[in-house]
């Protein structure tokens, strides 16, 4: 069994621009701005491999995120595969400068 490989810049860059409209339902950020997305890789199947968290490992959502995952991929990869991950424990510090600039906008103070 093979590792998966990293994605060549022009195919990283298109696949985060559209998670940017992978909305999280809770707070109403995408999830790239959230900080949620760790890893982008391509697994020995040509799936893209997605390495993704939430806010709370509790969190009720996830067959909200993975279906809109798959409306904002459709036409951008073949197929993709979320594997969720726990570790590191996602944290308001993971939030980029556009993120917060958001959050801001919607109410919230950070």
């Amino acid at each position: 069994m093979s590792e998966p490989k990293e994605l060549s810049a022009e195919q990283y860059d298109r696949v985060i621009e559209a998670m940017k409209n992978i909305i999280d339902p809770e707070i109403g950020v995408n999830i790239v701005d959230l900080g949620l997305v760790y890893g982008l890789q391509e697994s020995e199947d040509g799936a893209l491999l997605i390495n993704m968290t939430l806010t709370s490992a509790g969190c009720p959502l996830t067959d909200v995120i993975e279906e809109q995952t798959g409306d904002a991929l459709d036409g951008v990869v073949e197929a993709f595969r979320i594997n969720w991950v726990w570790m590191p424990p996602w944290g308001p510090e993971k939030i980029t400068e556009d993120g917060r600039e958001m959050m801001r906008a919607i109410g919230f103070s950070i």
